[in-house]
């Protein structure tokens, strides 16, 4: 009854977040409810279903209702702050967080005229450092709401969290901070405390992941890193989960040894604590109902039934905020769990049921032989039963799946669940006696570093993961998902025999053909979406040329650039040319050069500036052995009679922008000329410099700047296409309406990144693209 309740209110509610709904909710509500005392009508009553439609229709009103109620109770008074500047006052209630761009950002709970507080982030100067939860805060503010990002998109990353209302704060910030920390704040500080005790007592090398595990803040993970766990398919075990909580119960359990009952009482309260500190995220509220049933059910000798405990998890998070229905975490962690009930639960069984286990005593050698069998097994079925319904989020969210997922989980959970058990323990220690916790932490931190490790190299492999950008890839998807559905009515007792075979033929096939579409033709020019920065591939036959690799993507452009090669099982480049050493053209070929071999790097002589992304990118080429090519004169390297890539040395003085390389890649008749941030000057000296070609594809210099692109360079050269590489939304104005206006008048097609996603070109066809909207 609590599960069709519970998973009738999340229908409800899950619409009224997906589905424009607002005008309709009220209405609906009062249907539902209408059906709901229709359900006790005697000629209702006495039909075999009438109990599970008055359940349905009970959740579905108190779904529709509650949203309803919920909004005019706590996003009402946010809205009637939306874009107003006022004197706000609010109560801290998480530590402030560093922001790139300067200054701090701080969650708070804002005072409203009427009783209701509304969760903002605030956005203050350097007066924000030293604040703490519980803290009573004022000063004056621009409010606005917190469904829209600065450039307008409509967005749920923070209604999903609870967060109603950004704000930045100006001037006099006052403080207030109370004489005893108030009980709702203890969990933040006990939460700070233990970061900061592993932070100390772990190395720095793995304290950060230690952190991750534990608490599940990430902040101490670089980008690149993190991007490595979504490839590697581990990203859940840095989201604290309900992995971690069974390893918590499971350790106290294992420290009560038969005391069962005493193991349960101890096993609510640090549940709980547990959550809180973790930040209440919903995957570990999630887990922790679920533990909590588990443990407060036999108490009262109750059974525990999974689906009930899952939807009365999904009933108390969406009833403490009905807007995270959106939150991507929430649903990546039910999906999986929902999984592994359907799925990997029967799978394993029948697997266990071949493996011929011996009776053996507890703590034997021959019980802890059979340990690993069934640890390899239920680690296999548990990442493919959780795979079924999370690989499509993950499709449709982050366009990549793992392919490598089984093969991680079972290298790395098994020191997972070590490291966050003993990081509890130890992080616990340090709080009190840190001098005894670093010392306990030495042994441990080897498998930190065998962590890091495995994730590394795994994603880095060909094929760890693969975009959903490709059609073949799309493809094989929905025959996977057609072959599970059919499964269930197919004969037999090995029915998932052929299917599995299937499956992996066509994977292979989608592989194959992929890369095919890749080499296909004499030749291609494609621009990489990596935001606002610039990462051009030109393939010349089999001659591959990266230009440039930098910008300000959510992932890191050589990320990029490597997912884009994996996913044609490319693993080489044959030449990385960098026009100059600014992060938005260079800040992602670090990680690129762990991911891709690069036979050749050429790069601009220095400037005589301190350029600490040079020097850094210097050090990763030498540590991957990369030849190096400084190109202080114009050097040609010719590929065959027909082909040549045409390097100009800078012609500018002064400026880094200026005084970078030019890059023209001739295949037969088909030319490419890539500037850089050349400005116009610098074009005109070019033009007096070297006789260009009539070009096929001109990519547009400094992004569309209006100083750059001159009308000199498209009379002498008369590009038939222009590629844009442009964030959206930049904060540059890129690309001016007056470069736009030349290409135009040109008679240039133009192709922009920000509004068309990634641009491919092959000689012969059409620009083909990628994540248009």
């Amino acid at each position: 009854m609590l599960a069709i309740l519970s998973f009738s209110f999340a229908g409800a509610v899950f619409c009224a977040n997906y589905l424009p709904l607002e005008s309709l909710l009220l209405p609906l509500g009062c249907g539902f409810a209408l059906a709901f005392g229709l359900t006790f009508l005697p000629q209702v009553r006495k039909r075999p279903r009438g109990r599970t439609a008055r359940y349905a229709a009970f959740g579905l009103a108190l779904g529709c209702l509650w949203t309803t109620g919920y909004s005019w109770m706590f996003w009402r008074p946010a809205e009637l702050l939306d874009e107003k500047t006022v004197r706000l006052t609010a109560t801290v209630s998480q530590w402030p967080q560093e922001t790139d761009y300067g200054g701090f950002s701080v969650l708070a709970r804002a005072d409203t005229e009427g009783w209701v507080t509304v969760p903002i982030l605030l956005y203050v100067d350097d007066q924000g450092a030293d604040l703490r939860p519980g803290d009573r805060i004022e000063t004056v503010t621009h409010c606005a709401l917190a469904d829209q990002a600065s450039s307008g998109e409509e967005i749920t990353y923070y209604t999903a969290k609870g967060i109603f209302l950004t704000g930045q704060a100006y001037g006099r910030l006052e403080v207030e901070r109370p004489n005893h920390i108030p009980l709702r704040d203890w969990p933040a500080y006990w939460s700070q405390a233990l970061k900061e005790s592993i932070s100390q007592a772990f190395p720095s090398d793995v304290s950060g992941l230690v952190q991750a595990l534990v608490t599940g803040n990430r902040d101490n993970l670089s980008d690149p890193f993190t991007t490595s766990l979504q490839r590697a398919g581990l990203s859940h075990t840095v989201a604290v989960s309900g992995m971690h909580l069974a390893f918590l119960a499971g350790l106290l359990s294992m420290l009560f040894g038969g005391w069962r009952r005493l193991a349960s009482l101890v096993t609510i309260p640090v549940t709980i604590l547990f959550t809180l500190t973790a930040g209440c995220t919903p995957s570990v509220v999630r887990a922790a109902v679920m533990i909590l049933l588990l443990h407060i059910g036999p108490l009262f000798y109750r059974e525990r039934d999974e689906f009930t405990s899952l939807g009365g998890a999904l009933l108390l998070l969406l009833l403490y905020n009905p807007f995270s229905a959106a939150h991507i975490g929430l649903q990546l962690s039910f999906a999986a769990v929902a999984g592994i009930f359907l799925c990997a639960q029967p799978l394993q069984t029948a697997l266990m049921a071949r493996i011929p286990f011996r009776p053996a005593k507890r703590w034997t050698l021959w019980w802890a032989i059979q340990l690993v069998p069934k640890f390899i097994v239920s680690t296999f079925c548990a990442t493919l039963g959780a795979s079924v319904f999370t690989v499509p989020l993950s499709a449709i969210y982050f366009q990549s799946v793992s392919l490598i997922a089984p093969l991680s989980n079972l290298l790395t959970l098994w020191a997972v669940g070590i490291l966050f058990g003993a990081g509890v323990l130890i992080g616990t220690l340090g709080v009190f006696v840190p001098e005894l916790a670093a010392l306990v932490a030495l042994p441990i931190a080897p498998l930190g570093r065998y962590l890091n490790a495995v994730i590394d190299g795994l994603s880095s492999l060909t094929f760890s993961a693969v975009t959903t950008q490709s059609v073949y890839y799309r493809a094989w998807l929905v025959l996977v998902y057609l072959i599970l559905i059919l499964i269930p009515i197919l004969p037999g007792k090995k029915r998932w025999i052929i299917p599995t075979c299937c499956g992996v033929t066509t994977l292979c096939l989608a592989m194959l053909l992929n890369a095919w579409s890749f080499w296909w033709g004499s030749g291609a020019v494609t621009v990489l979406d990596v935001g606002q920065g610039q990462s051009v591939l030109v393939r010349s036959g089999q001659f591959l040329c990266l230009v440039d690799c930098g910008g300000d993507s959510y992932d890191s452009a050589g990320d990029i650039a490597a997912d884009f090669l994996g996913d044609y099982g490319v693993g080489r480049l044959d030449l990385l040319v960098l026009t100059h050493f600014h992060a938005d053209h260079a800040n992602g070929v670090a990680q690129l050069l762990k991911r891709v071999q690069v036979d050749t790097l050429a790069i601009p002589p220095a400037t005589g500036e301190e350029e600490p992304l040079r020097e850094e990118i210097l050090s990763a080429a030498q540590e991957k052995g990369v030849e190096v090519l400084e190109v202080g004169e114009d050097t040609l390297l010719t590929l065959d009679q027909d082909r040549t890539v045409q390097l100009y040395a800078p012609l500018g003085a002064g400026e880094t922008n200026e005084a970078g390389l030019t890059c023209l890649v001739s295949n037969g008749d088909f030319d490419t000329l890539i500037t850089g941030d050349m400005g116009a000057d610098v074009e005109q000296q070019l033009l007096t410099h070297a006789a260009l070609p009539d070009l096929e594809v001109l990519v547009a210099g400094h992004h569309g700047s209006k100083s750059s692109t001159s009308e000199q360079l498209l009379a002498a050269t008369a590009p038939d296409y222009a590629f844009l590489s442009v964030g959206e939304h930049n904060s540059y104005g890129h690309p001016a309406q007056e470069t736009l206006e030349r290409l135009a008048a040109a008679g240039c097609r133009i192709y922009r990144t920000d509004l068309q996603g990634t641009i491919t070109l092959r000689i012969g066809s059409q620009p083909e693209i990628q994540n248009q909207e």
